[in-house]
């Protein structure tokens, strides 16, 4: 093996290569409308060394075009199947849980018409609606609250499905904003109802939906993120690899209180460290 490129903090003295890289984006990739240091690099060399590469994100106010473009602005040109994030996996959980569910939407536009055009139903009428799907949301207000808690508690009809579990959105300068976990502790607390499934990091479908996409099995890619309670708890799951990043949310002081079995396989200053084992090929 070869050793980590100069400067870059790792928890193991090697960085092995593999044959799929999952990358996280906000955080990892870029922050704001800015590729992180080393990102550019990594992920081209990757290519070149013919490496299979996929961008997951946990967030739903986007879907898997708009990213495409984004990164391809960013000088990352990517096809929008190697983008996997709640737009995808929601449309997957309602077609095989809930096929031809009524369905109320807490969300964005992006999401709302990708789960109509999955050929869902959407309603705000509480008798009719079988699924509510909590997301994040910045025009959530009362009687969207109202509308979910008569389907869930008053008429005991709906299921409580969400696209994400993050507290917040990280956002550049430090700043953040409330995310899905804020709508879904409303409607749990006022209903008494439990969200029954999350199809964001890091449910075991955010990984598996990335992996069909590849063809590959777990054991021969590598997560990559940075943040501990999704990117890497979803690798710690699934037995599978990871490297954090420490360009995000996580340090590696927060990493090392994980018990052993949960830390992250690498740990990184820069994202480019990935590219040690393709160096002078």
């Amino acid at each position: 093996m070869t050793s980590a490129a100069p400067g870059a903090l790792t928890s193991r003295p090697d960085v092995r290569s593999y044959d799929g890289y999952l990358f996280d984006l906000d955080g990892t990739i870029y922050l704001g409308d800015e590729l992180l240091p080393g990102a550019a690099e990594l992920v081209r060399g990757l290519r070149d060394a013919g490496r299979e590469t996929l961008f997951l994100s946990n967030n739903p106010t986007k879907n898997p075009q708009m990213y495409a473009d984004k990164l391809t602005r960013l000088g990352l040109s990517t096809p929008i199947d190697r983008i996997v994030n709640p737009l995808v996996t929601i449309v997957a959980w309602l077609r095989r849980e809930a096929p031809g569910a009524t369905v109320f939407v807490i969300g964005e536009e992006p999401l709302r018409q990708a789960i109509r055009s999955a050929g869902f139903q959407l309603t705000e009428d509480p008798q009719d609606i079988d699924v509510v799907v909590a997301s994040y949301d910045r025009r959530f207000d009362y009687r969207k609250l109202q509308i979910a808690f008569d389907a869930l508690w008053q008429y005991r009809r709906a299921r409580l499905v969400a696209t994400n579990p993050d507290a917040y959105c990280p956002m550049p300068l430090g700043r953040g904003e409330p995310d899905a976990a804020a709508v879904i502790a409303a409607i749990e607390a006022c209903t008494g109802v439990r969200c029954e499934a999350n199809v964001g990091k890091p449910a075991a479908v955010m990984l598996q939906a990335a992996l069909d996409v590849l063809g590959l099995s777990g054991s021969e890619c590598v997560m990559v993120g940075d943040r501990l309670q999704t990117d890497i708890a979803m690798a710690a799951d699934a037995g599978i690899d990871s490297a954090l990043v420490l360009t995000g949310e996580a340090t590696a002081e927060m990493a090392a209180l994980l018990p052993p079995e949960r830390q992250p396989t690498y740990v990184l200053s820069r994202i480019d460290a990935l590219l040690a084992p393709f160096a002078g090929t």
